[in-house]
């Protein structure tokens, strides 16, 4: 039975665009997830970046991999029904948890979220892919903005780090970051209640505006992966990096590091 926040008209769409809104999916959560991320800010893990970029205003703070270190975290990626409907949006018959994300952009916070696919930073690859962003404060001009059908693009993105903007890996087997604006791309975004999230593929063309606003927008984002993903080798460091693995390429993530949430 289709999970009741699903159609299969949204299903269909999320396979042929690559991105859905899904409205309440952590509407039940928004307090625990709020907690959690003021516990994130007030202890930052190894990964936490203020983004500090020359010429930008106010603060973003942005950190992953802590959900098994923040206990909100981990309550609300176990007990929600986000797994139940990454994996229907998949088509899966499981969905395991990749990594959480913590993305706040303070009141007056010039700098943009690059445009950029997730997919080229990870170490694993396959269709069944799907990431949660969720705010945890009502948005409208610093929402999530995503490129229909660009998970579907022949060549991934280059990878760019958010601050300096230089290449992650060697550029050659990657297109140049484009302009979705200028080029007339296909751009979804919403204006969305917290608990409400933007479903997307991680090969989906992504960024988000600063936030201009008197308000926090306090966002928080969750990536799993269904029965096709496997791990491979980058070209350089992957983020997360996830040090010590052990995985080999065409291994599936490993249930002891990476658990399956919900299953068929």
């Amino acid at each position: 039975m289709t999970h009741p926040l699903l159609s299969e008209d949204l299903i269909d769409t999320y396979q042929r665009d690559g991105v859905v809104l899904i409205k309440g999916l952590f509407a039940d959560h928004v307090a625990a997830l709020r907690d959690g991320v003021e516990r994130n800010i007030a202890a930052p893990g190894p990964y936490a970046s203020n983004n500090d970029k020359p010429g930008e205003t106010g603060r973003f703070f942005d950190d992953y991999c802590n959900w098994q270190r923040i206990p909100e975290f981990e309550a609300v990626i176990r007990q929600s029904d986000a797994a139940q409907v990454a994996a229907e949006l998949m088509q899966s018959a499981t969905a395991q948890v990749f990594h959480d994300h913590v993305l706040v952009k303070e009141p007056g916070t010039s700098m943009a979220t690059p445009w950029h696919q997730d997919g080229p930073y990870y170490f694993v690859e396959g269709q069944q892919t799907v990431s949660f962003w969720s705010p945890l404060d009502p948005v409208r001009e610093a929402s999530l903005r995503c490129v229909a059908g660009s998970h579907l693009w022949e060549k991934p993105v280059l990878p760019t780090r958010w601050v300096k903007g230089d290449a992650f890996f060697d550029p050659e087997p990657y297109m140049p970051v484009p302009d979705p604006d200028a080029e007339g791309m296909d751009i979804r975004e919403w204006e969305m209640a917290p608990g409400d999230a933007v479903a997307f593929n991680y090969g989906i063309l992504h960024g988000a505006r600063g936030n201009t606003s008197a308000a926090r927008r306090r966002a928080f984002s969750l990536r799993l992966v269904g029965d096709d993903a496997r791990y491979v080798e980058r070209p350089g460091p992957t983020s997360p990096p996830f040090p010590g693995h052990d995985m080999v390429p065409g291994q599936k993530l490993r249930e002891d590091w990476f658990p399956v949430l919900w299953g068929r």
